[in-house]
C-alpha cells in the first residue's frame, strides 16, 4: 500500500489517533497542525496512538509524536499510549527512546470507534523544512543516541535557513 490515512477520535480530552499506511514527511504539516490543535485543547488529557496498520513511519513523524507525548505529560502528567503490533515499527520507536515517554502496547486495541479521517494539509517547501527541523530537534532531546544520530541532519537544515 502506497497510501496513507490518519484517523482521529476524541472523548473527554482523550484523543485517539490511528495511522494507516506510509506515514512520512508529506504529512508533517497535517501532523503538526494536529499536535497544535490537540495540545491547545483545554480538556486535553492524553493521547492513544494506534500504529497497528502503519507500514512505514519516518523520523519527522516520530519527532511530532514525541512532541505530543511531552505536551501530554506536561499538561496532565499522563503518559500517552502507543499501540504497535509490527515488530519493525516497535523496534524503531523503542530505539528512539519512546519507551520513556509512552506506554507501549504490543497488542491491538480491542475497539476503536468513531474515528474520522484527518484532511491532509498542503505545505510549502520552507514549511516542510521547518517542521522537519523542529521534529528532529525534539527527537535529539530524548537521548544521546538520537542527538548523535540526527546532529548532522539538523546542522544541514539550519544552514539552509533563509536570511
Amino acid at each position: 500500500m502506497a497510501g496513507y490515512k490518519i484517523l482521529q477520535a476524541e472523548k473527554q480530552g482523550i484523543y485517539v489517533l490511528k495511522f494507516i499506511g506510509e506515514i512520512r514527511l508529506n504529512l508533517c504539516s497535517t501532523l503538526d497542525n494536529l499536535v497544535e490543535t490537540i495540545t491547545q485543547d483545554p480538556e486535553f488529557k492524553t493521547v492513544v496512538i494506534d500504529l497497528t496498520e502503519t507500514e512505514i513511519i519516518d523520523s519527522t513523524t516520530l519527532g511530532l509524536l514525541a512532541k505530543i507525548a511531552m505536551a501530554a505529560q506536561k499538561q496532565s502528567h499522563f503518559l500517552p499510549t502507543l499501540i504497535s503490533t509490527n515488530p519493525d515499527i516497535t523496534r524503531i520507536i523503542t530505539s528512539m527512546g519512546f519507551d520513556k515517554i509512552f506506554i507501549i502496547v504490543r497488542e491491538p486495541a480491542s475497539r476503536i470507534e468513531e474515528l474520522e479521517e484527518i484532511p491532509v494539509l498542503r505545505a510549502s517547501e520552507q514549511q516542510v523544512r521547518d517542521k522537519v527541523l523542529d521534529a528532529h530537534k525534539v527527537l535529539m532531546g530524548l537521548n544521546s543516541r538520537n542527538r548523535e544520530e540526527f546532529r548532522n541532519l539538523v546542522r544541514a537544515l539550519e544552514c539552509e535557513e533563509p536570511g
